[in-house]
């Protein structure tokens, strides 16, 4: 049974691709392109063997432009500034399908400039390279190269998908049953929705994303939490927010309502006379849990005034009455 929990996905990377790549974050795509081969032509690692910094600006340079030079991954990147960028995209996100040696081919560098293998010379060697280069490149046989005749099985696309949830199921948690459609195919899952759940977060189900070519490892599949608006309830962080109406009388001389919470517990609340339309009123504990273990947080009555939309002609006489009180 495959269940969701909430995931990082990445440590927050706070670089600045935009600073690092030298343009305005209004660039378009030539200028951003002209940039990179700029620094590329500078950075290269065939032009710099055995220099530890360049290899790093490299790096970075090359994260930056596979990045910015993704209109959709950019859109995110921008949307959700670096931190929150590196939540949701891991570093084999960033260079899923980022082809390094076609890109500085575009660039004039011929086909000899730049191996798989010196690549992963210039970048040291060892595993944490072996891995970094196989980010970058990818074989029709759907395997990464690492050099020397050797091949990694790539990892299948990652799917995301949206989730609606319910304020009671972030109350409460709950199992859901999904039917997935991928490549034709139907696939029933469970899904473990966590009490207190947040929307925007990702809820991961490992493997249940694309399949791999040629037997690789599945993708996965992110559910993106959205919260389904209620009827009664405005969610406020932990917090609940019910507006709760009374008439003009009742706010001058203060009366006593009933009011029910989200998991149908009953309560007195008292208004006290001269209570304003703004005011809210609290009954703690009575909230949304601050996480799976977590308190909750509180409800609030916001006070709401009645005003009828047709008055009788006795009201009118009172109200005109009221009025030449000075009310």
């Amino acid at each position: 049974m495959a269940v969701g929990t909430v995931t990082t996905t990445h440590v927050a990377n706070r670089m600045d691709y935009y600073k690092i790549l030298g343009v305005g974050k209004n660039a378009d795509s030539d200028e951003i392109k002209k940039a990179y081969r700029k620094l590329a032509l500078k950075y290269h690692p065939d032009k710099n063997s055995g220099n530890k910094e360049y290899e790093a600006k490299f790096k970075e340079m090359s994260e930056a432009y596979a990045v910015l030079s993704d209109p959709e991954k950019r859109k995110q990147y921008d949307t959700y500034g670096s931190a929150g960028f590196h939540q949701r995209y891991s570093r084999e996100d960033i260079f899923r399908g980022f082809d390094i040696n076609e890109i500085l081919r575009q660039f004039g560098f011929g086909t000899s400039g730049f191996s798989s293998s010196n690549f992963r010379s210039h970048m040291g060697g060892g595993s944490a390279h072996h891995n970094f280069n196989s980010f970058f490149t990818q074989n029709s046989a759907g395997t990464g190269t690492c050099g020397g005749g050797c091949s990694q099985p790539v990892k299948g696309q990652d799917l995301t998908y949206q989730l609606t949830v319910s304020l009671e199921d972030v109350l409460n948690g709950a199992d859901r049953q999904l039917t997935l459609r991928k490549n034709g195919k139907t696939e029933n899952v469970s899904v473990k929705i966590p009490r207190g759940i947040e929307e925007g977060k990702r809820l991961r189900l490992k493997g249940k994303g694309g399949e791999a070519p040629m037997g690789g490892i599945p993708g996965d599949l992110y559910l993106k939490v959205q919260l389904e608006p209620h009827k009664l309830y405005e969610r406020q962080g932990e917090d609940l927010i019910l507006t709760k109406h009374i008439s003009y009388s009742d706010v001058c001389l203060g009366v006593k309502i009933e009011v029910e919470s989200l998991d149908g517990r009953k309560f007195v609340v008292n208004v006290p006379s001269g209570t304003n339309g703004d005011s809210r009123l609290r009954i703690k504990g009575q909230g949304l849990p601050s996480g799976p273990i977590g308190e909750r947080g509180d409800l609030f009555v916001k006070i709401g005034v009645k005003v009828p939309k047709e008055l009788t002609e006795q009201q009118k006489d009172l109200i005109e009455s009221l009025k030449q009180a000075g009310l």
